[in-house]
């Protein structure tokens, strides 16, 4: 009853939200939010460590951007391209890596995103280092203009709810039990008589599908796609928003994500505003130390908050309760 309340205070303060903010910002935090939902239903519910999710979040941004400027397909349309995109890369490389098992099939993982990193950079379709630029936004079952800033916000918080309730009812499904199960204890499961390997492989293609939704709704948003989105540093990204919210909770990646974010687009904000009202000079230098916060929050997430901001505070509540 109480996250039925959290989840709709949640969704008042994002319905209110374009008013009091950019609303372009705004949808990249969505984005990125349910992105890291995807990969979490992965690390956090399966106990799989991907590095090339990368590979589904830029492949999918640059099939929607593909189908949306070149073949001129409808708002639904080149979104879906982009998803169906990425369940097949998911396919393949899923198909691949989960016949090994812990940091090899990591490596597998960040192998095979590499490549399609590769075949972003050579392929002419995509740009090459350019990128693929002015994809149209289009219009919503051919009616509603996109174009409009506010408008698009809407539809993209539907789509990210979507996702979310997606992950939601899938974690709380027997398959999603199943899942946990594997992550418990693997050969357990076997011994139940699961075929693991074929619900890793449904698990995998399932949050490469809605890694691949979040970033074809990006390249919509922004109207670009780039090979940023392609690189391991995106799978590294997407680890950190995952690691810090609260690996293996539903609304950690949610919060990651929005902390990781806005520390890269606002930390400069943050810092001349904090120099402005200290005096202290330094905090006018922030804006050039992103990696460098982002990197000091990771280790004292590793050192203090070994389950992430939303797991040590669900874990002190019975806690509290108790006492």
């Amino acid at each position: 009853m109480n996250k039925n309340i959290g989840y709709g205070i949640a969704l008042a303060v994002a319905l209110a939200a374009p008013f009091f903010g950019y609303p372009v910002f705004l949808m990249k935090l969505l984005c990125f939010s349910l992105f890291a939902c995807a990969f979490n239903l992965l690390i956090g519910f399966t106990g799989l460590l991907s590095f090339g999710h990368a590979a589904f979040f830029g492949g999918a941004g640059y099939a929607a951007g593909h189908a949306l400027k070149v073949w001129g397909l409808p708002f639904e349309l080149g979104v879906l391209a982009g998803v169906l995109a990425a369940a097949l890369i998911g396919l393949v490389m899923g198909g691949l890596a989960i016949r090994r098992q812990g940091i090899y099939f990591s490596m597998i993982t960040l192998a095979l995103a590499q490549m399609v990193y590769f075949g972003a950079l050579r392929a002419p379709f995509t740009g090459g280092e350019d990128g693929l630029q002015s994809v149209p936004r289009g219009k919503l079952l051919g009616a509603l203009d996109l174009g409009n800033d506010v408008t698009l916000y809407y539809v993209v918080l539907a789509i990210a709810v979507a996702g979310f309730a997606l992950i939601v009812r899938t974690v709380h499904s027997p398959f999603g039990q199943v899942l946990k199960a594997i992550k418990e204890n693997e050969p357990r499961a076997i011994s139940l008589g699961y075929d693991v390997d074929r619900y890793k492989l449904m698990a995998f293609v399932l949050s490469a599908a809605l890694a691949g939704l979040a970033g074809a709704t990006k390249t919509v948003v922004l109207g670009f796609e780039t090979l940023t989105d392609v690189h391991w540093a995106m799978s590294g990204l997407v680890i950190l928003m995952t690691l810090v919210g609260g690996m293996g909770t539903l609304a950690g990646p949610i919060l990651g994500a929005m902390i990781i974010i806005v520390l890269e687009n606002k930390l400069g904000d943050i810092g001349e505003f904090l120099g402005a009202a200290t005096g202290v000079q330094w905090f006018n230098t922030l804006g050039e130390a992103v990696s460098m916060v982002t990197g000091l929050i990771f280790v004292a997430c590793v050192l203090l908050f070994r389950r992430g901001i939303v797991g040590e505070i669900m874990g002190r509540l019975p806690a509290r309760k108790a006492a």
